[in-house]
C-alpha cells in the first residue's frame, strides 16, 4: 500500500470510514432490492465528493488524480453502484474544466461541485458504443439554439441527474466522421427529452442506467463546449482518459473487497481438521489474488501521477484499466471458489462482486479496445526512425 500524505489520509480516511460504517452494512440489501441509495448519496454530497476533481475556485476540493483514484477504490470496495453515481459526473466536470469557456465553468461547475447539479454523459447509442464515430444523434442549429434529435443508451444518473455531457453530430457529411461531432452541456427542464426505460442489468444495481430519447430538444448556443463545433470527439476522448483511471480504481476496489472477504473466510472455515487457509491450494489462490491487486494499484498510481503532471496518459490509463478490471473479474471468481457454496449465496457479498465485475471490464471502453489503444501507443513509442 502506498504511503499517504497527510491531506490524502484525511480525505481517503473519511471515505473509508463512511464506507465501513454507512455503506457496507446496507449495500447488499439495497442492491438486491435495486433501490436507489438516496441517503448515502446525500452523505456523499455533504462530504464534498461530487466536487472532488473540481478546482477550489469553482467550489470543489481540487484534489489530485492519485487521491481521486483512492476515493473510487474505497467507494467501490463498499459498493460499485455508489461509486457509479459520481463516476460519470466527474467526467462531465473534467471536460468542462479542460475545455469549457470561463462562462461555462462559472455557470456549471459550482453546482456540480456541491452536488446540486448531478451529472452524467450521453455518448453511447444502440448502434454506437466503442465506435462512437457511428453515432446518429444530430444537433441542428436554429438561431440561438440547437435542436437535438436521436437516442442515447446506457446513461448513468439519467433519472436523478439533471446536467449532462452530450455528444452529437453537427455535420453528418464530415469526413472523417469525428470532425462533424460536437459536445454540449445539456440540462433537463425543456420539452423534448424523454427517459424511455431503465435497463435491467446483471449487476451495477440501484444506480439507474437508462435510454434517453431527444425530439427537437433545445440546447442554447452558449452550452456548446468551448464555443466551437467539430471538437466534441476530442473533448470526449480526453474525458474518457480520466474516466479509465476511475474505472480502473473501481476494479481495484471490487477485487480488494472480494479478496478481503475470501481471506477472512479462509481463516474461519475448517475442512479436514484445519482452516482452509492452511491448504496449499487455497494459499496459492490467495497469493495470486493479492499479487494482482498490488500490481493493479501500482499501474493506477502510475497513470494518475502522470495525469497530475499534465501529461497524456492514454497508454498508462489503458494498461491500468485493462489489468485492474480483469483482476476484478478473476479475483471475484476465485473468491467465490474459496467460499464454495456460500460464495454463490446472497448471504455473502461475494456474489455481488462477481456480478459487478463485468461492468468495469466492459465500461469505460471495452478491454478489447484497451488492448488496441495500448498497442497503438507502444508502436508509436517504439517507432523505428
Amino acid at each position: 500500500m502506498k504511503k499517504l500524505t497527510g491531506e490524502q489520509e484525511l480525505i481517503v480516511g473519511a471515505v473509508r470510514r463512511f464506507v465501513e460504517k454507512e455503506v457496507m452494512p446496507v449495500a447488499s440489501a439495497l442492491e438486491h432490492r435495486n433501490e436507489y441509495p438516496h441517503a448515502l448519496v446525500g452523505q456523499m454530497r455533504e462530504m464534498g465528493l461530487f466536487g472532488s476533481n473540481v478546482p477550489e475556485e469553482y467550489g470543489g476540493a481540487g484534489i489530485d488524480f492519485s487521491t481521486f483514484a483512492m476515493i473510487f477504490e474505497e467507494l467501490s470496495r463498499g459498493w460499485l453502484g455508489l461509486a457509479g453515481v459520481i463516476g460519470t459526473h466527474s467526467v462531465l466536470c473534467d471536460v468542462l474544466i479542460r475545455f469549457g469557456s470561463e462562462d461555462q465553468k462559472r455557470r456549471f461547475l459550482p453546482g456540480l461541485a456541491s452536488g446540486e447539479r448531478r451529472g452524467g454523459i450521453c455518448l453511447s447509442e444502440s448502434g454506437a458504443g466503442t465506435d462512437l464515430q457511428n453515432i446518429t444523434t444530430m444537433a441542428t442549429r436554429q438561431g440561438d439554439k440547437y435542436l437535438v434529435n436521436g437516442s442515447k443508451m446506457w446513461i448513468t444518473n439519467a433519472r436523478y441527474g439533471n446536467t449532462f455531457l452530450l455528444l452529437a453530430k453537427t455535420d453528418a457529411a464530415a469526413k472523417p466522421a469525428h470532425k462533424g461531432m460536437t459536445a454540449f452541456v445539456i440540462e433537463k427542464g425543456a420539452p423534448g427529452l424523454t427517459i424511455s426505460r431503465d435497463i435491467d442489468k446483471l449487476g451495477y444495481k440501484s444506480v439507474e442506467t437508462c435510454e434517453l430519447h431527444f425530439q427537437d430538444f433545445p440546447v442554447p448556443v452558449e452550452n456548446l463546449i468551448g464555443n466551437v463545433e467539430g471538437e466534441g470527439f476530442k473533448h470526449v476522448m480526453t474525458g474518457l482518459e480520466a474516466e479509465r483511471i476511475n474505472v480502473a480504481a473501481r476494479g481495484l476496489g471490487i477485487a480488494r473487497a472480494a479478496f478481503e472477504e475470501a481471506i477472512r473466510y479462509s481463516q474461519r472455515r475448517v475442512t479436514f481438521g484445519k482452516p482452509i487457509c492452511e491448504h496449499q491450494t487455497i494459499q496459492i489462490k490467495l497469493a495470486d489474488m493479492a499479487t494482482r491487486i498490488e500490481a493493479s494499484r501500482l499501474l493506477i498510481y502510475s497513470a494518475a501521477e502522470k495525469r497530475d503532471r499534465g501529461e497524456r496518459c492514454d497508454l498508462e490509463a489503458g494498461m491500468a484499466k485493462l489489468f485492474a478490471t480483469e483482476t476484478a473479474a478473476e479475483v471475484s471468481l476465485e473468491a467465490m471458489r474459496i467460499l464454495g457454496g456460500n460464495g454463490y449465496s446472497k448471504d455473502f457479498p461475494v456474489e455481488r462482486y462477481y456480478r459487478d465485475a463485468p461492468l468495469v471490464v466492459i465500461g469505460g471502453g471495452t478491454n478489447e479496445l484497451q488492448r488496441l489503444i495500448i498497442a497503438r501507443n507502444l508502436l508509436k513509442k517504439y517507432k523505428e526512425v
